[in-house]
């Protein structure tokens, strides 16, 4: 009897090692939950995060919680059997805000056809990964305005939790100002945002779940939100988001939505090859500044998931960088996003909790999401001007239009002019006068934005 545990136990063990290299790589399983719920945990406010973003834009809260769920554990499960990496993958923040407010509130696209519009993304992001194209696609556009993209958008971002928290109003005599001080409810977002700042400034690991459910619980505490009937309770259907964007294919074919899709392709594609890579060479996976192939299988884990997640009801995914706390408590192959994945199933049970998370919860982790994507401006060259001056323009228009692909537009059609007059037009790549004619054509049929 004994011979037998040992022999069953002795064969688990060789599966563990033989799918996940687990001794191989100098880690353990018990290293490897360990780590797994390290990164779970820093990561997890997306699960109350994403559905009160989305729930703004006319999707069913409870749905978008299980499609969060649910494409979390697609995305962790396909990084950990197909890459072997300790990353963890889930819907992310940026593009759910930009699904939310500029396209679906700004645009007055429906959300369904915003999220066939995520469906279709999805797939081109998996085919540019399939045909190994990806360096190409990274040369057509340049660098100044890859960084300044990223820079607009986390502006557009903080400034979206500077107003959700009420921080910052409307005036008509200079169209934004700061607010009066008078509604306590934007205390609770000045608290959440001096919790959760000082925390990362601390180094805490987690610091953005547990800023986010401090507010929550200052928010219960002083009644600025009513106290949820209860914790655990069955899981909210699948059924007004499942689907949809599959249904609504037929919608997504104009110029509107192809500059969307184009949006969402170009953010998730760098910033999930920018995380992938900066994962791997913290977990020291980069060896002689060379990627390992495993690099182009995250990619098309993390592709999987997006298409999961469109089908689910949730935006486009992301490799988190947040996998950085499991990989510094030791996790190494891929045992580790296993073990994220068994969490977000776990959490399903805790749908409740999601109606402590208000704007005015969410609104610190807008605008600390914003700053991190700040960084980006230290890659932008400003000593040339033909393309730095594009830049400036995605820099100064995102936010300022209120619009993303407004921004962009400005940008994109600036960036030829300023190239061909500079006597450059040539080192242009073709793709990029196509997207500016694209571009220009989006200025003249776009609807005005609805008023804010």
């Amino acid at each position: 009897m004994d011979k037998n545990i040992d022999i069953a136990t002795e064969t688990r063990t060789n599966w563990f090692e033989r799918q996940f290299k687990i001794k191989a790589s100098g880690s353990t399983i018990k290293t490897e939950i360990i780590a797994g719920i390290t990164t779970f945990i820093a990561m997890s406010y997306i699960l109350f995060v994403n559905p009160t973003i989305l729930g703004d834009a006319g999707l069913d809260k409870g749905a978008v919680f299980v499609a969060t769920a649910l494409t979390g554990v697609v995305g962790c499960l396909a990084t950990a059997f197909i890459a072997n990496y300790p990353i963890a993958v889930a819907p992310g923040l940026g593009s759910n805000a930009f699904f939310a407010y500029p396209v679906v509130l700004g645009m007055g696209i429906p959300w369904q056809t915003a999220l066939a519009g995520v469906f279709v993304a999805s797939l081109l992001f998996m085919l540019v990964t399939v045909l190994k194209v990806r360096e190409v696609v990274i040369n057509t556009i340049p660098t100044n305005l890859k960084a300044a993209m990223a820079v607009g958008i986390g502006l557009f971002i903080a400034f979206t939790g500077l107003k959700q928290g009420g921080i910052v109003v409307g005036s008509a005599k200079s169209f934004v100002t700061i607010t009066s001080w008078s509604d306590p409810h934007v205390w609770l977002t000045v608290f959440g945002l001096i919790v959760t700042v000082a925390l990362l400034a601390r180094k805490v690991p987690g610091a953005l779940f547990i800023g986010l459910a401090a507010t929550a619980i200052m928010g219960v505490v002083t009644g600025l939100i009513a106290m949820p009937h209860s914790i655990i309770a069955s899981i909210p259907s699948l059924a007004p988001t499942f689907g949809v964007s599959i249904m609504n294919i037929n919608n997504v074919f104009n110029v509107q939505m192809v500059v969307v899709i184009l949006v969402f392709f170009f953010s998730v594609f760098f910033d999930t090859t920018g995380t992938v890579i900066g994962l791997a060479q913290q977990a020291g996976f980069i060896k002689d500044n060379k990627m390992p192939k495993e690099v182009g299988k995250a990619l098309f884990a993390d592709s999987t998931s997006m298409i999961a997640g469109s089908v689910f009801g949730s935006t486009p995914t992301a490799c988190y960088i947040e996998s950085s706390t499991g990989i510094a408590a030791g996790g190494r192959p891929g045992f580790t996003a296993v073990v994220v994945a068994i969490m977000f199933i776990l959490s399903l049970f805790f749908s409740p909790l999601l109606a402590v998370v208000t704007s005015q919860v969410t609104a610190p982790i807008l605008i600390i999401v914003g700053s991190f994507m700040m960084k980006s401006i230290a890659n932008i060259d400003w000593s040339e001007f033909e393309t730095s001056f594009a830049a400036f323009m995605i820099i100064l228009c995102v936010p300022l239009t209120y619009n993303i692909s407004y921004g962009l537009a400005f940008g994109l059609i600036t960036y030829p002019i300023t190239m061909i007059a500079a006597g450059k037009g040539k080192k242009v790549h073709p793709i990029m006068y196509v997207a500016a004619l694209l571009f220009l054509l989006l200025l003249f049929t776009m609807h005005e934005l609805p008023a804010k």
